[in-house]
């Protein structure tokens, strides 16, 4: 008997008791009980709401036409303590110094460039002064402001850690800010200015030369999205000369691999021999097992730094929030960077952040049907929780837009059906044997990865702020 019934059937005696205790009765009752449960299980919409395109081979390759466009990435710094320096093989990101391998030459180069600290509101550079340095920005927002038509300020775009401008300077010494750069809140810039590189170049030739080489090349012919052009007449009248073309492809288009997420689930002989009823152990524990992989996969389409979704979006398509808040502004431009926009993604914090916003001007997130549930919408796109995004120590996050499907042109998840031992697509269950110590161990498998058909397919909206109440 237990310690509580020891004390029951005292505390029977004690009290003349009549009946059978309900402790006593237990022992010859079969209680109810649920199947184990889990907190780790999530709604997971991306794994449901993501096309699935079947690939053989354990390969997927995008082919793409042949795109021009160079220097688009962001640059990374090391930050020790207060002190901020640019990683110098990082200095390849900007345009003119894409493919220049001398690690002595760019890390002197690195070491050229002084931080310089600005107050929120300060400008780093005027439209229409000499253009005499590169500006690399470790950390804080920048506006790009210009001329709008009517004559008034505009904010052109919104930069924030990695961005660089002012990289024309390094091969066109007489140009121009053509646009005023101001800091929105507190930020850190590393100055590379032009007269250092110049004075380097004279010293070390093989700068000075790439630097001559690239400022020769003929500018190639490019639609606005950095695509070989396609020559075309049209509207014209009488025998003109058609023009002549091709569609170019890129010669080495990018290939996906099927990643893997595996375990080793191991159960006792004894266990599923002896204690199936009612619930099957074996069962249960697999269960559980395919939970916990499923949330995993979904964590790695988000996060992996190979084919997450994070990671690969085009920097052309990530955008930064004009007040740290995500505003409707905000979610607007979002959509108004890609046609066939099929849903949002973002964590529940930045959802209810995105509320709150849209409760100070009066609107409201009309939820639309998705399978029975009420999901809240921004312009007719459903905005999906997705607890995978991070949420930064800042508690900022990002919120993604995508199109879905290969016949859009969108976003698609990747997998391969018909593998050995599969209980679903992708998935197998494969039993490994007995062991000395009467373990039945089973391997546990999925294969999966995502792709980006077209840059414009996925946008991001970068340094959300969830935290801000006001």
């Amino acid at each position: 008997m237990t310690v509580e019934a020891d004390r029951e059937a005292v505390q029977a005696q004690a009290s003349g008791q009549q009946s059978l205790a309900t402790s006593a009765a237990r022992n010859l009752a079969t209680t109810s009980k649920s199947v184990p449960q889990t907190q780790e299980t999530s709604s997971r919409w991306l794994l449901r709401m993501l096309p699935w395109v079947d690939v053989r081979g354990g390969t997927y390759r995008v082919n793409r036409r042949l795109s021009h466009a160079v220097g688009d990435g962001r640059v990374t710094f090391v930050q020790t303590g207060g002190q901020v320096s640019v990683i110098p093989a990082e200095l390849g990101e900007l345009p003119a110094l894409r493919g220049y391998a001398d690690e002595e030459v760019l890390g002197e180069l690195a070491r050229r460039c002084e931080q310089v600290d600005f107050a929120p509101g300060a400008v780093l550079a005027s439209a229409g002064d000499a253009r005499d340095r590169v500006l690399l920005l470790a950390h804080g927002r920048v506006e790009k402001v210009g001329t709008g038509a009517y004559g008034g300020e505009t904010v052109l775009e919104v930069l924030a850690d990695g961005a660089y401008f002012g990289e024309q300077s390094l091969t066109e010494p007489e140009g121009a800010w053509e646009s005023t750069f101001r800091a929105t809140t507190a930020c850190t810039v590393l100055v590379l200015p032009r007269s250092d590189v110049a004075n380097l170049a004279e010293r070390a030739p093989s700068l000075g030369t790439h630097l001559e080489t690239f400022a020769a090349l003929p500018r190639q012919r490019t639609n606005k999205y950095g695509e070989a052009a396609v020559d075309l007449a049209a509207g014209h009248v009488g025998e003109a000369r058609i023009p002549h073309t091709f569609v170019d492809y890129d010669p080495s288009p990018r290939e996906y691999e099927l990643s893997v997420a595996q375990t080793v689930l191991k159960i006792h002989s004894r266990v599923a021999d002896l204690y199936n009823d009612p619930m099957n152990q074996t069962e249960q524990q697999l269960r559980l097992t395919l939970e916990a992989l499923r949330e995993r996969q979904e964590h790695e389409l988000v996060n992996n730094p190979e084919f997450g979704l994070l990671s690969n979006c085009d920097y052309a398509q990530r955008l930064q929030p004009h007040d740290g808040v995500p505003s409707p502004d905000d979610m607007d431009e979002l959509l108004s960077r890609r046609r066939g926009n099929k849903f949002f993604l973002a964590h529940p914090r930045a959802i209810a952040a995105f509320g709150r916003e849209c409760n100070k001007r009066g609107l409201t997130l009309d939820p639309v049907d998705v399978g029975g549930h009420r999901i809240p919408s921004w312009r007719g796109v459903p905005i999906y929780p997705c607890g995978k995004i991070p949420v930064s120590d800042a508690r900022t996050t990002s919120i993604l837009c995508m199109r879905t499907g290969e016949d859009d042109q969108g976003v698609i998840g990747l997998r391969q059906s018909g593998i050995p031992d599969e209980i679903e697509p992708s998935l197998s269950v494969r039993f490994m044997g007995i062991d000395e110590q009467a373990l039945i161990s089973y391997l546990v498998t999925a294969y999966y990865s995502a792709a980006v058909l077209v840059p414009d397919a996925l946008g991001v909206l970068e340094n959300v702020e969830v935290g801000r109440w006001r």
